[in-house]
């Protein structure tokens, strides 16, 4: 079974990107531009096994979209990897802290990237 990946961003030049790169390697996928529209997605879309979050974005960054998505319990179990250019040590537990499973930094190392995807899911 294909696994189904939500890429949730603000920047369509990393959303195609990561389209292109999950897609070639047998994913199936949902987008997102903003963080409010993907939980709504995650409410209701059942196939959705791994989320992909921009932590920086408008109106709801990824700290607090996690958070939301943690509070809920239809959705709660899903798996989060971070996905930032904020790089430093620090930054990586805040991710955590907030309730995400994993962090990629940016520019994203394609190799580390599926190997947290298929650790989480």
């Amino acid at each position: 079974m294909s696994k189904k990946i939500l890429i949730v961003d603000d920047d369509p030049r990393n959303i195609f990107a990561l389209k292109l790169t999950l897609k070639a390697r047998g994913y199936s996928m949902e987008t997102s531009a903003m963080a409010k529209d993907a939980i709504h997605l995650l409410e209701n879309d059942p196939e959705i096994n791994v989320v992909l979050m921009d932590m920086m974005m408008p109106e709801m960054d990824g700290y607090e979209a996690i958070k939301i998505i943690r509070q809920n319990p239809s959705i709660s179990h899903i798996p989060i990897i971070a996905v930032t250019a904020q790089a430093m040590e620090e930054d990586r537990q805040k991710c955590l802290d907030a309730g995400a499973q994993d962090y990629v930094k940016k520019p994203i190392d394609v190799d580390v990237l599926i190997k947290a995807i298929e650790k989480l899911s």
